[in-house]
Formats: C-alpha cells, structure tokens, sequence
C-alpha cells in the first residue's frame, strides 16, 4: 500500500516546488494526456460506433435482414449501438469510388474476388486478406441462370442453345458490370470445362456477342430491358435474382445450365479505413457474423447457395443440381483473367471488336 502512494507523493511534493506559471503547464500537459489516453480507449468506450459498409446492389434485400441481428448481437456484449451507414451500387463502380477515397468503406461486399483485388492492390487492404477470414473470403454464393420468355417459346435448354441465330441474348458490358463478367467466364467455361479448345470457346463466344444490338452498362439496365421494354429473348442474371423474380412474378421462366460457374461474392475489411476510424474490432466481428447461421440462413431465403456447411445441408430451398461447376481457379485466376479477358485488346475486347465488323 505504501509503495503504490510513494508517486503521489512525490508528485505532491514536486507541485508545491513548482511556481504558479510552472504549476500551471505541469497540469495542463496532465489533462492533455489524460484526453489523448482517453481518446485510445477502443470503441468500447464510446456508446456508438458508425460503420461504413459499401457493396453491390443485389445484396441489400439480405443485409436488410441481417444487420439488425448483428446489432442486437453486438449491443448485448459490448453494451454499445452500432450504425450502418450503407451504401449498394454496380460492384465496379463502388470499387472504384473506394480506391478514390469517394467512399470510406469501413467493410465490402462486393460481386467479384477482382473488385477487392483492386481495392487492395490499391494499398487500402492489406495482402493476404482472402486468409484472414472464412472460405477465402467468399460469403455468399450463386451460380448463372438463363431466363427466357415466357413459356420459353425459343425451347432454350442449354448454353449452346444461345448461338443460334435465332436466338438474341441481351447483355450488359464486361467493362463495367459484374453479372456480365459472370456471363462471359461462365460462357466460355461451358465449353473449355466440358472438353472443348479455346478457339471453340471464342467462336462459340463470338456468336453470341455479335448478335447484342448494345450492351447495356449494368445489370440493371439489362435486366429493365428485358423485362420492362420487351426486348431481347434471353438474359443471363444470378440464380439469386431470378428466385426473388419469380416469387413477385410466378409466370418467370428459368432455367439453370448444369454446366455453371461459381460466382463467389467476396467480403473483406478495408484496413486503412478501419485504422483511420478505430473500427476494426467491429468491422472483423461484423464480417465474421456474415458465415454465422443466422446469417446465412438470411441469405439461403434470398436464393444464395449457402457457403456455409451446415445451413448448405438444411436449407429449405432446393436447387437445381450442378453436374459441372467450375470456378476462377479453372480458368487460371483473376489475376490472368483481368490481364486475358479484360484489358484493353484482351479477349471480350477482340470479340466485339470482330463482332462489330
């Protein structure tokens, strides 16, 4: 007991040295210390916590569900109210407005592995990300469904179906939209993964693309002329989408190739953010929640195949049998798919540019 009063002490005696100008600083460098140990003292500290989530469209109906479970969750065992402050748009686009500091993402959900390989080759997530959390990363999951007209009056059955001359496929831009980078891996897999060569997958890709008046700029924007403006006998969407679709609209007519892609949606924590706005602990606790069952089970109801085990094997909703599914590694990975499929003269561009003559 006496040892831990002898600093007091000694700190008393040396305040009654002090002259009061001296006196004075001795205690104003005190208080200013005491705010700046205040100010480390973690979120828990503070009654609130904002965070900033940005993703791609088509998964706020699920975060709608979601984020008020983890808040519960979060309040329950730290005391304190966290605030989403949400943000949904092309998977592209919110990406780049991350990497230029237009929005200060605290977490991302986004379409594409690629979309957070931009962000962290950007220096805003640190390397290694896909290892610090679940399932590399990955924490929802769908694969590609055609949808026809109604009565599907074109008999479309397969991919292959969709280079008939017959048959006009509307599309948005590889450019600047996820679901149509999607498109085109899932279209040249279905025959690259299925024995075929790489010139048989490019012609077969070929003739699809040069049959597409104009690719739109999003999904959204296919998906309104399709569906609103008539045009076009197919569209390629998430197997996600077209279920919600067909719940409001039960005469929607799909089907899905048993030859399909994985479209693997990644999440990740954006360091630089979270540093910047002491939000890491609830950022990490928020994308460890996403794998959660409760989770899960949210997105499984919304059509996506649950990359958890366990919700995967009990969900209510079944879905179609996939005999091939393959994934980015099988095409080589995003690394070589961005440097051969889409740069500037990659593969999509020789296409339509040989579509276009």
């Amino acid at each position: 007991m006496n040892v831990s009063l002898l600093p007091i002490r000694s700190l008393f005696r040396r305040f009654r040295s002090l002259s009061g100008r001296s006196f004075f600083s001795f205690l104003l460098v005190g208080l200013l210390a005491s705010l700046a140990l205040a100010s480390c003292g973690g979120i828990g500290s503070k009654p609130e916590v904002k965070l900033n989530l940005v993703s791609f469209s088509v998964t706020k109906a699920a975060h709608d569900q979601i984020i008020p479970k983890f808040v519960e969750k979060w309040r329950k065992e730290h005391n304190q109210k966290v605030i989403f402050q949400r943000s949904y748009g092309g998977s592209l686009a919110q990406a780049d407005d991350v990497i230029a500091g237009k929005q200060e993402a605290d977490v991302v959900h986004l379409a594409l592995p690629l979309d957070v390989m931009r962000i962290s080759q950007a220096g805003l997530i640190n390397r290694g990300w896909e290892d610090r959390v679940p399932r590399r990363g990955v924490v929802s999951h769908s694969v590609a469904a055609i949808v026809t007209r109604a009565g599907n009056p074109k008999k479309i059955q397969s991919w292959a179906d969709l280079a008939r001359e017959d048959v006009t496929v509307l599309s948005a831009d590889p450019k600047t939209s996820g679901i149509a980078i999607w498109q085109l891996l899932a279209l040249w897999g279905s025959v690259t993964q299925t024995g075929g060569e790489p010139q048989q997958a490019w012609d077969f890709v070929r003739r699809i693309y040069q049959k597409i008046p104009t690719l739109a700029r999003d999904a959204r924007e296919a998906s309104n002329a399709f569906f609103q403006e008539g045009k076009g006998d197919v569209l390629v969407t998430y197997e996600n989408e077209v279920i919600l679709a067909a719940r409001n609209q039960p005469d929607t007519n799909y089907l899905v190739p048993p030859v399909n892609i994985s479209i693997d949606n990644p999440v990740a924590v954006v360091d630089r953010n979270v540093d910047k706005h002491g939000t890491r602990e609830v950022a990490e606790a928020f994308v460890n929640f996403l794998y959660s069952e409760p989770a899960q089970q949210e997105l499984a109801k919304l059509g996506y195949r649950s990359v958890n085990p366990f919700v995967a094997k009990d969900e209510g909703l079944q879905f179609p049998p996939i005999e091939t599914l393959f994934n980015a590694q099988d095409l080589g990975g995003w690394t070589l798919i961005e440097k051969e499929f889409l740069a500037n003269n990659g593969i999509f561009e020789q296409i339509k540019n040989q579509s276009a003559s």
